[in-house]
């Protein structure tokens, strides 16, 4: 009963000062609670944001993989080999279903095409693909996939097509090549048969693919004798960065014990990923795009650095406030503590009242931090994801413990300095 009085006339007496160090303590625990609930999360939002950039995997024929790694083949060259577009959907039926965001089969061919106004190209690069096609799965389930999500960075003028082979899209300087414009009819000639489609947008890519047309995968197919088949599907996936399990899976995954092959296996590497591809579509051999993958790797480790160094250095400045402040008190309350030791008081009673008035501190510093940084870290979703930050349990536990070390070692100095006080001396010169 006695020592609550003490605490609670310590904080009435000196509750400026006071509400200046619970301040600085939440502030602190509010960026650490912010940054680390962004670092716990970021991977995953990176990861989402990423996938506005196109394909991390393609999944070809394993004779054209073969093809790949032994040549120098370039993308204009005609597919040898081939996959049946049917078993593109095999894909949402591996374990790490839900993390392929899109994919879509492709199928490439070289056309002439020919303009209602008279204007003809030949050796034109067609690429068939679905758009925006609703899959059967073999589990019965229906999912939307195509092009649409896996170039959404494209500028349109007009839509992209439909997939029911009534409409194409041209590229920028494809489309200028052609003087095509949207709504304009255009003949594909191959070595199969003709089509003809009418121009339901021009996309504007800035890279090689301005000058290539995009038809619905039937089309290409009809038109290059290639029924049911494709040369290829790009496919986006949610995956975990690369480290040296991952990479020592991918060399050899039979290399690995069995401890690491079931950590491997159940966790959403590139690698692992592609392997339960390959396990999934028959006679295909599943890559990373490497630009991709190294990519999102670099840029997670980058941020989580940025965010754990925002937080290490958060915590020294509270921890050199912290102990300012409470130094400045001690000094000026030295009379205070010598009277206590004068009337019978021991150190470690004085140090026992020195400690409940930090642990005060730190509970509502910690409490009001909390609060502040987890609205923060949502602001920070909010802003820079467009998505909300799930917040763990662990990062408040983590950050109540380093709060508690901060303090502890902000009052340690200030508390041996209470044991060297002699209250005959110090009461004598007040």
């Amino acid at each position: 009963m006695f020592f609550t009085r003490l605490l609670r006339r310590s904080f009435t007496r000196q509750l400026r000062r006071r509400s200046l160090v619970v301040l600085t303590v939440a502030l602190s625990a509010a960026v650490s609670v912010a940054m680390l609930g962004v670092v716990l999360d970021v991977g995953d939002k990176l990861n989402a944001e990423l996938t506005t950039y196109g394909s991390n995997i393609t999944v070809q024929p394993k004779a054209q993989g073969v093809v790949s790694d032994l040549y120098e083949t370039s993308e204009d060259t005609e597919a040898t080999a081939f996959l049946n577009e049917a078993d593109a959907a095999s894909l949402k039926t591996i374990f790490w279903a839900y993390n392929i965001v899109d994919f879509a089969p492709v199928l490439t061919t070289h056309l002439t095409v020919a303009g209602a106004g008279g204007s003809s190209l030949t050796g034109v690069k067609a690429v068939g693909t679905w758009f925006n096609k609703e899959v059967s799965l073999p589990t019965g389930q229906n999912v939307t996939a195509g092009m649409t999500t896996l170039r959404s960075w494209w500028a349109w003028k007009g839509t992209w097509p439909t997939d029911d082979g009534s409409q194409v899209a041209l590229g920028s300087s494809l489309a200028s090549e052609l003087g095509a414009s949207v709504g304009d009819t255009l003949t594909l000639s191959g070595t199969a048969g003709d089509h003809t489609l009418t121009v339901s947008g021009i996309y504007t890519s800035k890279d090689g693919d301005d000058k290539v047309l995009y038809a619905p995968l039937s089309v290409v197919q009809h038109v290059s004798g290639h029924p049911g088949k494709a040369e290829r599907i790009e496919v986006k996936a949610l995956t975990t960065p690369e480290n040296d399990l991952s990479r020592k899976a991918a060399s050899n995954p039979r290399a690995l014990s069995k401890a690491e092959w079931e950590t491997w296996y159940c966790t959403a590497y590139a690698s692992s990923i592609t392997y339960q591809i390959e396990e999934a579509v028959p006679g295909s051999v599943a890559k990373q795009v490497r630009q991709v993958a190294a990519v999102e790797g670099n840029v997670l480790v980058k941020t989580q650095a940025l965010m754990i160094l925002m937080t290490a250095l958060s915590l020294v400045a509270a921890a050199l406030a912290v102990a300012s402040l409470t130094t400045a008190s001690l000094v000026e309350r030295t009379g205070e503590f010598a009277l206590l030791k004068a009337v019978g008081a021991s150190s470690a009673a004085v140090n026992r009242l020195i400690l409940g008035e930090t642990a005060v501190i730190g509970v509502a510093g910690t409490l009001l931090g909390a609060l502040v940084g987890s609205a923060l870290a949502q602001l920070i979703g909010k802003v820079v994801f467009g998505s909300t930050i799930t917040m763990r349990p662990m990062v408040f536990v983590l950050v109540a413990v380093l709060v508690s070390l901060v303090l502890l070692a902000a009052t340690a100095s200030s508390m041996r300095s209470i044991l060297r006080i002699q209250p005959a001396t110090a009461l004598h010169r007040r």
